[in-house]
């Protein structure tokens, strides 16, 4: 008899136990993952020169960062504006490879296409909508205006054009790193009423990693 007592016991304690456990996990949210689609547009004119062996570097540190299943692709600007390199982010040896052979200085150019550079990304982020990615664009360099007047940014139309790709896509975060402290003022002039203060992100020369990390934030990492 007793040892049925025990055995109903263990049995009912055994029931109890299952039930809470499938019951807790039933109650566990399964991360939300979203895959990211970010768009690098940085500098390789003669102005940017000095500073662009560590802007190399925090391009690869970011991408670092990313997931393998994160699409990039790395836009260089200077005279004109052109695709260096897009893929996975986790392609360390490829982005540093592509890099360094594509943004060294060319003395045969003259200007700096941050406006030809900037609405490329955005096209190619409209390009890729249907994936359902999250959306970024991180933009390095000192955003002098130099060259064909086409070629730059209008300041007066930028925020009209981030506002309508916000639209279109749901998501949208910029980045902005390495300019002097009056160009990045000038940026959260016109950009944070379009995207507010948490997914617009500055930095100048002494970018770290917890500006990095804000970006991360910001595309839900």
């Amino acid at each position: 008899m007793d040892n049925r007592i025990k055995l109903l016991v263990f049995s009912i304690v055994f029931i109890g136990f299952v039930f809470m456990l499938i019951f807790g996990l039933s109650k566990i949210k399964v991360d939300d993952f979203k895959k990211a689609a970010i768009m690098f547009v940085v500098d390789a004119s003669a102005s940017n020169q000095s500073n662009l062996n560590s802007q190399k570097m925090l391009i690869r540190q970011l991408c670092s960062m990313l997931d393998p299943e994160d699409h990039i692709k790395i836009i260089r600007v200077s005279q004109d504006a052109y695709i260096i390199y897009e893929g996975s982010a986790q392609s360390g040896s490829e982005i540093r490879k592509s890099l360094d052979k594509f943004t060294k200085l060319d003395p045969e150019e003259y200007g700096t296409a941050y406006g030809l550079g900037i609405k490329k990304a955005f096209n190619y982020l409209e390009n890729l909508k249907q994936d359902g990615y999250v959306n970024g664009v991180v933009v390095i360099g000192d955003l002098e205006n130099e060259g064909s007047t086409e070629k730059q940014i209008n300041w007066d139309k930028l925020p009209q054009d981030v506002s309508l790709l916000k639209q279109k896509l749901g998501t949208l975060s910029m980045m902005f790193l390495y300019a002097s402290p009056e160009k990045l003022d000038l940026v959260k002039e016109k950009l944070t009423p379009v995207l507010g203060e948490t997914n617009l992100i500055i930095g100048n020369e002494i970018a770290s990693n917890k500006v990095l990390r804000r970006f991360l934030n910001a595309i839900g990492r």
